[in-house]
């Protein structure tokens, strides 16, 4: 459905639109790890809008409008975000708002971080908070949009309805995003030289032009890895045929039009550059990447032929034209042509990352042949085991645990629970309940909102262990918007005060000692946990009971080092599995589903042997940095006393 203000986007040519004489405000976006669109700054919309207007298909150098930003540039044909020193791309899109809406106001929410900094939300989600707070809605919850968050404009506060973790959150104001009216001019072709046909020869034109031939070369690499086939003569079945485009620079084709030969287990294709000798060069098909021709394909079979068309989005309707053939096996890269990744995750290769881009953008702009590397696969399991080598983890019972709905906790009196926590206080200090924002002398913000038996909107409490004080209605409406299970937690110093559970669903969970050390343990061997959650129906816990839940992904194998503090870690996680507080239920970072299973707020290791998304080993802080994530659930090495 709809929403006020939501953004409208219409791509053509990688390039969105609104209608004739409509007036809309720009907000350009890159697309994050986690699958978000993030905004950029206004500035930058500004520069980005301001540098379209002179070509279309050009290229923004980010750093000229935002001094952090100095290592990314914009390729507006391909509509990709490029940064020079790692050679990571990251997709970007043109959005539009209506003009009286947050961002055609210069209006920007934000949320406070972990680091006491300030970050935006997503522009969706700014426009739909400023919406509400124009209304003058007390509050606004944004499950309906995907995240499990209540926005109360009272506190200017945001709280997890899952953890009841609460941040501060601002609204502030700054430049208003660029307004345009009507369409875009059609773009020009690229490259764009002087009346002589010579392109600019200065550093910062070059370093663009390679950048965007760079960026077309490795969406070749990344679109080729989608389509797969048997590769052989052309017209034989099942046979694999590519068509290109050729590139042009200055005029001159960089890739002079030659034919393919093919052989029984060779991969021969004939390159050559300019008027120079035409060279045999063998190149496997994982690797047969064209730096210089950006590429579009598209995939058809018929009578079991698969004929793969690349077409150049900036060479259209250009000579070079070549159709090349390649058999089935694999060949090998001669010595001759150099094989610089454009990026290398690891970091292994001989040549460092960043370094290895720029020489590859720089050689493919000259022309010369460069070999893309595959990024290294994860490591995520370790070698075949058998049942019999599965031994039980040293000082902890038994190799599996379960949670059933017979386990699952009932709701509490609230009144209880409040009262049980705190003692009331005679002298009320003049200061702020952080709760409701109003002064503990006045009555509780949530008079006339709740209504309980013993508790009045004046009085008072001091919760016995931290000491800080609130309203007793305020504790009262906080219980009831988070999982009832008789815990209540300080929203100031986040101290928990009983037992905090959660709202994971059924499932088993299973540790054992396998026989492989993990990287940065040598010496010790593993503890592999395995997680099994079965897709189901959520509960009145969950955020929309009666609906299915998906479990994607399971069962889940998760890698601790068998040392002491690894069995630490372990009886911890038992006992966050046993309280329900391992998973929830909600929206995936990852892949944008709602109502899935998902982690929640304590970070596992599911690398066995490498570490390239970042949930592997070697991880020096890991265990120390999962100790204080269990702890701020209520799990600390003090229950292990118990």
């Amino acid at each position: 459905m709809a929403r006020p203000g939501s953004g409208l986007l219409v791509p053509v040519n990688g390039l969105g639109y609104p209608p004739q004489n409509l007036a809309r405000v720009v907000v350009w976006e890159w697309l994050n790890e986690h699958g978000r669109w993030r905004p950029y700054t206004a500035a930058v919309c500004h520069h980005i809008e301001n540098v379209l207007k002179g070509d279309a298909r050009g290229s923004v150098v980010l750093g000229q409008v935002d001094g952090q930003l100095s290592p990314y540039i914009i390729d507006l044909q391909s509509m990709h975000q490029f940064r020079q020193d790692t050679g990571t791309m990251r997709p970007v899109q043109r959005n539009f708002y209506e003009p009286s809406s947050a961002p055609g106001k210069g209006v920007v929410w934000e949320w406070e971080n972990d680091n006491g900094s300030w970050t935006p939300y997503d522009m969706e989600i700014c426009v739909t908070i400023q919406n509400a707070y124009e209304k003058q809605h007390p509050w606004l919850d944004l499950t309906s949009l995907g995240f499990c968050y209540l926005i109360d404009f009272n506190s200017m506060s945001q709280t997890n309805r899952q953890s009841q973790r609460k941040r501060r959150l601002r609204r502030r104001m700054d430049l208003a995003y660029p307004l345009i009216m009507g369409s875009i001019p059609k773009s020009q072709s690229w490259p764009v030289g002087a009346s002589s046909g010579q392109p600019c020869s200065c550093q910062q034109c070059i370093l663009v032009n390679s950048t965007r031939a760079a960026s077309n070369a490795i969406l070749a690499s990344q679109r080729r890895k989608l389509y797969g086939g048997t590769v052989g003569n052309p017209g034989a079945p099942g046979s694999l045929t590519v068509v290109r485009q050729s590139n042009t620079f200055a005029g001159t084709s960089l890739w002079s039009p030659t034919s393919a030969s093919s052989g029984t287990n060779n991969n021969n294709i004939s390159v050559g550059g300019g008027q120079a000798k035409a060279e045999q060069v063998q190149l496997p098909l994982s690797t047969a990447n064209f730096p210089c021709s950006p590429v579009m394909p598209s995939l058809s079979s018929a009578h079991g032929h698969h004929a793969l068309t690349i077409n150049g989005q900036n060479n259209l309707n250009r000579p070079g034209t070549q159709r090349i053939s390649m058999p089935t096996a694999r060949g090998a890269i001669p010595p001759g042509v150099p094989a610089l990744p454009v990026k290398n995750l690891t970091g292994s290769g001989p040549v460092h990352p960043a370094l290895a881009g720029m020489t590859g953008i720089l050689m493919c702009a000259a022309g010369l042949p460069v070999c893309l590397t595959r990024a290294p696969k994860p490591i995520l399991h370790p070698p075949p085991i058998n049942k019999s080598d599965m031994k039980p983890v040293p000082g902890i019972n038994g190799m599996r645990r379960k949670t059933k709905k017979k386990h699952l906790r009932r709701g509490k009196n609230p009144e209880d629970v409040v009262r049980r926590y705190t003692e009331k206080i005679k002298v009320v200090p003049d200061e702020d309940c952080t709760i409701c924002m109003e002064r503990l002398v006045m009555s509780s913000g949530y008079e006339g909102v709740l209504q309980h038996k013993g508790i009045k909107p004046e009085l008072v409490g001091k919760l016995g262990k931290c000491g800080h004080m609130y309203h007793l209605l305020c504790l009262v409406a906080m219980y009831n918007n988070g999982n009832k299970d008789g815990s209540l937690q300080c929203p100031t110093c986040k101290t928990i005060y009983g037992e905090k559970t959660g709202t994971q669903p059924p499932g088993k969970m299973e540790y054992h000692v396998i026989p492989h050390c993990l990287p940065g343990y040598p010496d010790s061997k593993s503890i592999r946990i395995v997680y099994d959650i079965p897709a189901g129906i959520q509960t009145n816990e969950h955020p929309n009971p009666g609906k299915k839940f998906s479990a994607r992904g399971f069962p889940r194998h998760c890698y601790l080092p068998d040392n002491e503090k690894g069995r630490k870690v372990l009886k911890l996680l038992i006992m966050a599995w046993d309280r329900r507080l391992i998973f929830t239920i909600g929206t995936s970072s990852t892949t944008g589903e709602s109502d899935t299973v998902v982690w929640n707020e304590i970070h596992h290791k599911t690398e066995f042997g490498s570490n390239l998304t970042g949930h592997g080993y070697p991880d020096p802080n890991y265990l120390d940095n999962v100790l204080t994530e269990l702890s701020a659930q209520g799990v600390g090495e003090d229950n292990l006393k118990d």
